[in-house]
């Protein structure tokens, strides 16, 4: 039994038991892989993957065992690899982040800016999607950590904690009669068209479960992911939008005012999502806490340790 073996049983796995792709990305051949795993199978005198002819379909249950071992003993050699780069190198690498539009645009710019200038020699790295999507990225360790919603607490396999809350506002043009009312109703909001986020995005599942109880059926003319794509529509009278507070800058957003809805949508969390069991760099532990100065290294590795519920904002 072998490293590479491990690493091939991996890799077909990631590349949905394609073993031409899985030999892609690992820079060798098909047939070198093939053979790798059936020498593994033999060796361990069970059947890993279930196949039809030649061509593997999926995992047999005593290869999804075999699967679970090969991730935790990957994980540790990627951890040893980490330590020793980290020793070798305090205060430069490379650090990649995960997170959706709406975090990468208004939430953490200044949090950004504050890393580099703190660690001007790590090569940082912003990659996009929806929660879902940023998950999946640092669980196959194509980042480090992510940030996004609610939707990524209770994903197997990460450790999240909540960095920051907000609340929803509504946007509308300066004379629009919703600016008129000392308490908007969610009544009042589903009379017009609106304009909010994608059902993936920001909040969107407090929203329609905000209206479901009160057994409205909104009019949602338009679903964007991004909340700058929203407000341009807004202004263009089309409809009311309803985005994240942190998305609305009175002095950015000349054309329309902002109507605070906590008290109709709830508060939302923004959380900080890791591998659980990953190796840290020691300026990631320095990025989570520049996004809360209460998430220090002590309480990280507490929670990546096991004490996943120590920590409520």
């Amino acid at each position: 039994m072998n490293l590479h073996q491990l690493r091939f049983v991996r890799e077909a796995v990631r590349q949905n038991f394609n073993l031409t792709e899985a030999a892609k990305a690992l820079y060798t051949s098909q047939p070198g892989v093939s053979k790798a795993i059936i020498e593994l199978e033999e060796e361990l005198g069970v059947d890993i993957f279930t196949r039809h002819g030649k061509r593997i379909r999926g995992l047999t249950e005593p290869g999804r065992a075999v699967l679970r071992s090969v991730e935790l003993i990957m994980q540790e050699i990627d951890g040893l690899k980490q330590i020793g780069k980290e020793f070798a190198a305090q205060d430069s690498g490379s650090f990649t982040i995960a997170t959706t539009h709406t975090q990468a645009r208004y939430a953490l710019p200044k949090v950004v800016q504050a890393f580099t200038q703190k660690f001007p020699k790590v090569r940082l790295s912003l990659l996009q999607g929806n929660p879902k999507q940023v998950a999946e990225m640092v669980l196959k360790d194509q980042a480090d950590l992510a940030i996004a919603t609610e939707a990524i607490a209770n994903m197997d396999g990460l450790i999240s904690v909540p960095c920051y809350q907000w609340e929803h506002v509504v946007v509308v043009p300066h004379d629009h009669p919703l600016l008129k009312s000392k308490t908007i109703t969610l009544e009042e909001i589903a009379t017009y068209p609106l304009i909010t986020y994608d059902a993936a995005f920001t909040g969107r599942a407090k929203i329609d479960h905000a209206f479901a109880i009160r057994e409205l059926k909104p009019d949602i003319l338009l679903e964007a992911i991004d909340a700058d794509v929203i407000k341009t529509y807004v202004e263009l009278g089309m409809g009311v939008g309803i985005i994240a507070g942190m998305a609305f800058d009175p002095e950015r957003d000349k054309g329309l005012e902002a109507i605070s809805v906590g008290h109709l949508f709830g508060s939302n969390a923004s959380r900080v999502a890791l591998k659980q069991g990953a190796y840290l760099r020691s300026y990631v532990y320095s990025f989570i806490e520049l996004l809360n100065p209460t998430l220090n290294r002590r309480l990280i590795e507490q929670l990546m340790s096991g004490a996943k519920d120590s920590y409520e904002l």
